[in-house]
């Protein structure tokens, strides 16, 4: 386990312990490196910073949209390709494409097909539905993020439901249609029940990854969260003051917080899902 160790000791705890000192100290490093101790201030600065309310507020909105819409979505799918469909596996492999594509790759293509006069504005204005500046309208900067990333996520989400499908007993359901009961009852208390290990598993492992949305953000708004703060990610806002502002410890403290939010909103999802009777 030594091999192990030393790679976790010298780039996880170390890298937080490092995290956590800085957060409490103002840290200079244009010319002679310097840190000062200010006490718990980076982390009051916080209270009265609107941007970092701001980034909060959309990475919330993020999270709620996209959370629930990738593993519903993810489910579907899995319950289509784990039918009797014909090319059913060719679907499985076009579905997963997105998943193994670049992320940075992803973001640079839906930023063409969100041109003002790109791909899909083009199908809109065909249909004689209204176009969108999808791009630099702060009031769907968001939502086009979204759209990506649920698009490009959910197929992984499906692979890992479609193997917990593929483990539930088919005695189970030959039992269930012998006794009568219907698609729909079969999916409620048979399907649901046996996945709701692994929906919880999807659930934590989306709602970490989307409190970290960082790269398309970046890429769609050059770095600045724009337009108007509307893609500014907690994420984004750390990297702005680390490596624009060069204010190590307030971004230190931001990165922990941001981390406290993420535990906190696990632990509440294991008292929900209730984990300790999954078992």
């Amino acid at each position: 386990m030594a091999p192990t160790m030393i790679v976790m000791g010298v780039f996880t705890i170390l890298p937080i312990a490092y995290a956590i000192f800085l957060s409490f100290h103002k840290v200079r490093i244009l010319g002679e490196f310097n840190l000062r101790f200010i006490g718990a201030k980076n982390f009051w600065r916080m209270l009265a910073d609107e941007r970092v309310w701001i980034a909060l507020q959309n990475t919330f909105e993020y999270v709620i949209i996209v959370v629930p819409t990738q593993t519903i979505l993810a489910l579907g799918l899995a319950l289509i390709l784990n039918s009797s469909i014909r090319g059913r596996h060719w679907f499985r492999i076009i579905f997963f494409l997105p998943t193994v594509t670049a992320s940075a790759v992803l973001t640079l293509i839906f930023m063409w097909i969100y041109n003002s006069n790109g791909l899909l504005n083009n199908i809109l204005a065909g249909l004689g539905l209204p176009t969108y500046n999808w791009i630099g309208d702060p009031s769907v900067a968001l939502k086009s993020i979204m759209i990506m990333n649920i698009w490009s996520t959910a197929p992984l989400y499906m692979i890992v439901y479609l193997a917990a499908l593929q483990d539930i007993p088919k005695s189970l359901y030959e039992a269930a249609k012998i006794d009568g009961a219907s698609a729909l009852d079969q999916f409620f208390n048979i399907t649901l029940p046996f996945l709701k290990p692994v929906t919880f598993f999807i659930v934590v492992i989306g709602i970490i990854g989307t409190f970290q949305l960082f790269d398309q953000s970046y890429i769609f708004s050059a770095g600045s969260g724009g337009p108007n703060n509307s893609t500014l990610t907690v994420v984004l806002l750390i990297y702005q003051y680390a490596f624009k502002s060069l204010d190590m410890g307030y971004a230190a403290a931001l990165a922990l917080m941001l981390a406290a939010v993420i535990m906190l909103v696990t632990v509440l999802q294991r008292t929900i899902f209730k984990e300790e009777k999954l078992h």
